[in-house]
């Protein structure tokens, strides 16, 4: 399986949950692409590469950004040998978080390409209806953008609730966390861990 971090991250951050995740038996590999220094097509483009290195069917988890970049991925490429999508904290429509900082002095150098293309845009559809895709979001409203930019709603301090809804996605969950903190929490990798092997979040039964 292969993680995809979220912009101004370089998958250090999630080193708990990758560390989660091979200790429930999974194979796991980070890949890495400078947020801020590319557009999103060359990005994907990569992204194809290392996807189709791996041995199938390769499951994808992508936090914030990352998680757009994998529905582009999914929708550009829907031949590819892929297993089940868990996005983190993903803004599926447009971002009102990015649209507010996209205001401020120095932020179109501060977001770079692949951001602006992506969060300020609605994501590709029909994905989820293709794939099994899985989508989780904060309620813990921890960052700048939910005290500044009037981030409607529920959020994880960056992504509403509302904006992480994916029609057709096969399950969906939302936890006490931030959006940082979606890389960290124990509850979160439990809760991926679940998709990953059943294609729910909840255990069976409940």
């Amino acid at each position: 399986m292969l993680l995809i971090h979220g912009l101004w991250m370089t998958g250090v951050e999630s080193i708990l949950l990758r560390r989660r995740l091979a200790e429930a038996g999974f194979r796991v590999e980070q890949f890495h692409y400078a947020s801020t220094r590319v557009d999103s097509a060359s990005v994907i483009d990569a992204l194809y590469t290392h996807v189709r290195s791996m041995a199938p069917p390769v499951h994808l988890v992508g936090h914030s950004l990352g998680g757009r970049l994998v529905l582009r991925l999914a929708a550009r490429w829907p031949d590819l040998p892929l297993g089940r999508l868990v996005l983190l904290g993903v803004p599926v429509t447009a971002s009102q978080a990015a649209r507010w900082c996209l205001t401020l002095p120095g932020a179109s150098w501060l977001f770079g390409e692949a951001a602006r293309d992506e969060l300020l845009s609605e994501a590709p559809g029909l994905v989820a209806a293709r794939w099994s895709v899985g989508t989780v979001a904060g309620s813990l409203p921890l960052g700048l953008p939910a005290l500044l930019a009037g981030v409607s709603g529920p959020s994880d301090g960056t992504v509403s609730v509302a904006e992480t809804h994916l029609p057709h996605a096969a399950d969906s969950i939302v936890l006490p966390v931030s959006h940082t903190g979606l890389v960290c929490s124990h509850a979160v990798a439990e809760a991926t861990i679940r998709f990953l092997r059943t294609g729910r979040f909840s255990e069976a039964g409940s």
